[in-house]
């Protein structure tokens, strides 16, 4: 789905990728960024939200907590990160990185709350009183006073199955008592998740009706005489420059972009965007079976924002075929483990072992055994791989080198 606008967009990021590849530096499964487009995505991003009061906290989990986008989106102007969970923090915080907000959509485990504490993150969302007090008295042991968010929900409200969960709009004024009569807790805001949605009938974005359950909350908690003179409105999902300013109208002061800083939101799929492509997955043909070319797997996940489609894949022997017609691809069963895909280049194509695939795929590479790949100098023509990592952020060696 996104394979077209990174060939037309970001050409020369898929030539880099391709020719480092036969040169043995970059293996196969493996998520190649280009970090000088990252973080001019992120600068792009950031001014404009700026502009309209909103801080920035950006997401790491789709490219593996990777060091060298972190710092990329850093050199952007991001005002610190989201992790998604204690996975994503960890790498946040030992790499130097600002960890903004941490417990949504992932609530902190008991029995990590004590480092969470200790990872001094601006805010802390809490879906319910027992979480609210376990984050408290862990941030008090550490002697700080920790800043929260409490995620809210009405009947209407749109969850992905597996995300509900939250404070009742009723039962709002009880959790900010609670909140606030805990040591080492304060009231900072309110949350939801997901507050935009792709809509596939416009190529646009719009509001869910979290959104107008956040503005409700909002009404309910500014009532309240513990309400901070700013109440914090996060408000994430779907986020890219295109849609800042529906969020900014829609009174939320935190916004969490992922996808944006990568050209990937499903917005980007359906028309240009100010955000240039920068993210690709690349395999290679690892043996040809009857005829039928497979390559490598390990990260060949799909996000299923868009259902199912026709993927396609470009197969390069070299760094002057990377503008080839891309070629069908069977891909393994959700169900099934992605040792391999499945090639069709047709009957007039050649292919041989060893040769690059490079997909473009809405990547979530947490959620795989892919490994992360930064290349730097891609715009300048000078391309070089600036580290490998693995799905937490570590270093990883390769070929036997580091």
């Amino acid at each position: 789905m996104f394979l077209r606008p990174l060939l037309e967009r970001n050409p020369q990021f898929v030539q880099a990728a391709v020719e480092l590849h036969q040169a043995g530096e970059i293996p196969a499964n493996s998520c190649v960024l280009d970090l000088d487009a990252i973080e001019a995505n992120t600068a792009g991003l950031c001014r404009q939200a700026r502009a309209l009061g909103l801080t920035v906290y950006a997401m790491s989990k789709q490219l593996g907590r990777a060091p060298g986008a972190l710092a990329a989106m850093t050199a952007g102007g991001v005002d610190g990160f989201v992790a998604v969970d204690m996975a994503c923090a960890r790498p946040i915080a030992r790499h130097g990185h600002n960890l903004g907000h941490l417990g949504h959509l992932v609530q902190v485990p008991r029995a990590e709350a004590k480092e969470a504490a200790g990872l001094e993150p601006d805010y802390w969302t809490v879906f319910s009183e027992n979480k609210a007090a376990e984050a408290a008295a862990a941030t008090h042991n550490v002697g700080r006073s920790q800043r929260m968010l409490v995620r809210v929900f009405a009947d209407g409200d749109r969850f992905y199955p597996g995300h509900e969960g939250g404070v009742a709009l009723d039962g709002l004024p009880a959790m900010i008592d609670r909140i606030v009569a805990m040591e080492g807790a304060e009231f900072a805001g309110l949350t939801t998740f997901p507050a935009l949605l792709f809509d596939p009938d416009t190529g646009g974005a719009r509001l869910t009706p979290n959104v107008g359950t956040l503005a409700r909350a909002a009404e309910i908690a500014r009532r309240h005489p513990a309400c901070p003179q700013t109440l914090e409105i996060n408000a994430p999902g779907t986020t890219s420059t295109e849609v800042l300013g529906l969020l900014a109208e829609a009174g939320a002061t935190q916004v969490e972009p992922g996808h944006g800083l990568t050209g990937t939101t499903p917005l980007h799929a359906a028309r240009d965007l100010p955000e240039q492509p920068s993210v690709l997955y690349l395999s290679e043909v690892a043996h040809i079976h009857q005829g039928v070319p497979l390559c490598f797997g390990g990260g060949l996940y799909i996000d299923p924002v868009f259902g199912d489609y026709q993927v396609r894949a470009v197969v390069a022997h070299d760094p002057s075929e990377f503008s080839t017609e891309p070629v069908p691809v069977d891909m393994p069963d959700p169900a099934s483990i992605d040792y391999y895909a499945r090639l069709h280049p047709g009957a007039e194509r050649t292919v041989a072992e060893g040769a690059t695939v490079v997909f473009g795929f809405r990547v979530q590479a947490f959620v795989t055994r892919t490994l992360i790949v930064g290349l730097s100098g891609v715009p300048r023509g000078r391309a070089r791989v600036a580290g490998v990592w693995n799905g937490f952020g570590d270093e990883v060696s390769v070929g036997g080198s580091r």
